[in-house]
């Protein structure tokens, strides 16, 4: 522990009670987790399979595994546990869901899985309304997040609109128990209800994890604090590592008040400071401070570093959103050049995944490679997963997931009621849904159109998928999605025609890419294929994670955790950063975050840029340069565009780097 200072040592060594380590940005944080695992193991004598850490992201698992197990001998961190707060959650559950009367190999249901549901039980009220739907969706899921359940959410209503969430919860949450389901905000939620209700089922959880570490407290949620009171009891064998400046999750239930929490828990808390950042340049840090200065603090810290000076941080106002991304690319490219640097030292941040294109457009034009995290994979969209659960329940009839997918896509007038007396009886007789819909004993609690409806889909099933088995998978593929006629129900659900095309453009290359990939693989089962599908697309997105030289396009929430040499915080404008939503709510605080999470990001060289001029709602509007420009500290600050010239030294130097770069790469 050679390479860590006086805070980050104390903060490995403390144990005697419950820690909390505000790790400012750049600090050091998972080095200061990853030696403690190690320190509790090696110096404390606490067996790794009694030590649990907690992250927020997959990406960060793997990564502290990895460090783990460089500091230890090998074998040592065998059964460590490290995951995320929802992985932690489906753990548990997979261990002890029979005890909430739910059946082994319970299906997760992603947003697309939900919103499917939510849609059915509106439909059967005939009032079936796409966006009532998404709100719902959001509403039962902030919800959760703060664990309130059905019966309080109904109690609490403060009008009939959330009286008709509220109801809508409940018959949802039976509705998921029916199928045998649960969705992502459950793996919170239900393990919490365990633990509150099955005290023995506490108690081995407590038995088993004697140490918790979690990282990014300042993101908890109501339900995820719970979830680690409950796990520590009195004990509080805890080290919570966070930051209340980076906390910039509030629209999905992030309490960053959840750090003042511990402190009235458990009074006995211990605060460790981590200020000394090893990223960024002094400069940079000044604006950082300064700005986030501006917030109200539970707990008081300021930045500071060791690596000198470095760069002014630039402003730079463009006359327009146009001149604005043109200025970035160019000037990104000749920096580039001129000091030989890699495209994946770059990175463009934003508060808004809309604000990309326009970047984008100019940095092909320079032939420049980029990525934009947080876009749509191919096998996100609605109708690449639709078709894929078809494939999938031709190739595996068990799969109960890939069944209530598209049992109703499109629609087959198999109401939730139908489904839900299926799922009943399928737990009931241990059987899939698809193997109930064929017992006799259906007959007694379907009507006879609901057997006929449903029997009639199963029926249709099992023919294709014994075609598909016995001749050409991939042509019986193709045929079913024109008998099913999707294309029709693409054009219902979409908003306009063109939306409905470039949907069903992307179903026949997912076709398309089936047949070329049976011609490949002779030979191949349709089920085969299908597998080999998604083993493609996990390691598609494993090669994403793997960085490539190209430059970085992203929003200010998917940069948190990152960091780069050369920033450009771009847009930042008055109802952009801050938000016009957060203007209008008073909720400038959460923004002043963003800013500064932006603002850490950078190492070497940090570049903000804001437009005059911007075309929004089909109109060309003046644009007014973001409140927090006046926050941050002039004597650090170079001020261009805008009217405002250079020095003649700084142009002049600037035009001879121009010049060089070109001659670099006409040369």
């Amino acid at each position: 522990m050679s390479n860590l200072n006086p805070p980050q040592l104390a903060a490995v060594r403390y144990i005697d009670g419950p820690l909390l380590v505000l790790a400012g940005a750049g600090s050091g944080k998972t080095r200061v987790i990853t030696n403690k695992i190690a320190w509790l193991i090696n110096d404390c004598g606490i067996a790794a399979r009694n030590i649990c850490a907690v992250t927020f992201t997959n990406k960060a698992t793997p990564e502290m595994k990895s460090r783990v197990g460089e500091l230890l001998g090998k074998g040592e961190s065998r059964g460590l546990i490290v995951s995320t707060f929802h992985n932690l959650g489906l753990r548990i559950l997979r261990s002890d869901c029979t005890t909430l009367g739910y059946k082994k190999g319970f299906s997760v249901f992603d947003a697309a899985d939900t919103l499917t549901i939510l849609k059915g039980l509106y439909a059967q009220d005939s009032t079936s309304n796409v966006d009532d739907a998404e709100q719902a969706r959001w509403r039962i899921s902030r919800w959760k997040n703060d664990f309130v359940l059905p019966e309080a959410a109904f109690a609490t209503a403060e009008n009939d609109i959330d009286a008709r969430y509220a109801q809508l919860y409940a018959r949802y949450q039976r509705q998921l128990h029916a199928y045998n389901a649960m969705d992502f905000d459950d793996l919170i939620l239900q393990p919490v209800l365990l633990f509150q209700n099955h005290p023995e089922v506490l108690k081995k959880w407590q038995h088993r994890v004697h140490y918790l570490l979690v990282d990014e407290y300042q993101d908890t949620n109501n339900s995820q604090y719970e979830l680690v009171r409950l796990l520590l009891s009195t004990a509080a064998r805890l080290t919570a590592v966070g930051d209340d400046d980076q906390s910039v999750y509030a629209w999905r239930g992030a309490r960053p008040e959840n750090l003042a929490r511990l402190q009235t828990d458990y009074p006995q808390l211990k605060l460790i400071k981590l200020e000394q950042n090893y990223r960024s340049t002094i400069r940079i840090l000044q604006c950082a401070n300064q700005l986030i200065g501006n917030n109200p603090h539970v707990f008081e810290k300021k930045l500071w570093s060791e690596l000198g000076q470095g760069d002014m941080v630039r402003i730079i106002e463009c006359t327009s959103a146009e001149a604005e991304a043109e200025r970035v690319v160019v000037e990104m490219n000749t920096h580039r050049f001129q000091n030989r640097t890699q495209y994946r030292d770059y990175a463009i941040l934003y508060r808004g995944n809309f604000q990309s294109k326009i970047f984008e457009k100019h940095l092909r034009e320079l032939q420049m490679p980029y990525v934009v995290s947080g876009g749509t994979s191919f096998f996100e969209r609605t109708e690449i997963k639709d078709i894929m659960a078809y494939l999938r329940l031709l190739a595996n009839p068990d799969d109960d997931t890939a069944f209530l997918r598209i049992v109703n896509t499109p629609r087959r007038e198999i109401g939730a009621a139908t489904l839900e007396k299926l799922g009943d009886y399928s737990r009931t007789r241990n059987i899939s849904l698809f193997a109930a819909s064929f017992e006799l004993g259906l007959q007694e609690i379907l009507s006879e159109r609901a057997l006929h409806a449903l029997q009639q889909f199963t029926n249709w099933i099992a023919l294709t998928s014994d075609n598909a088995a016995r001749g050409d998978g991939v042509a019986v593929a193709r045929s079913m999605v024109l008998e099913i006629g999707y294309d029709d129900w693409l054009k219902d659900q979409s908003s306009d025609l063109k939306v409905a095309e470039r949907k069903m453009e992307n179903v026949m290359e997912l076709l398309d890419w089936l047949r070329k990939l049976e011609q490949e693989e002779k030979g191949d089962t349709l089920g085969e294929l299908v597998a080999h599908i998604a083993l493609m697309d996990i390691l598609e997105r494993n090669n994403e994670e793997k960085s490539p030289d190209a430059v970085h396009l992203m929003t200010l929430h998917a940069a948190k955790g990152l960091e780069f040499p050369y920033v450009y915080l771009v847009g930042v404008e008055e109802e952009t950063l801050p938000h016009r939503t957060s203007i209008m709510e008073d909720n400038i605080e959460e923004e002043r975050r963003l800013a500064y999470v932006g603002i850490t990001r950078a190492q070497k060289q940090l570049t903000i840029t804001h437009a005059a001029r911007r075309r929004r709602y089909g109109e060309d509007i003046e644009c007014e340069p973001s409140r927090f420009l006046n926050e941050l500290p002039e004597q650090h600050i170079e001020r261009s565009g805008g009217g405002q010239k250079l020095d003649p030294e700084t142009s002049k130097a600037r035009g001879r780097a121009h010049l060089a770069a070109l001659k670099d790469l006409l040369g």
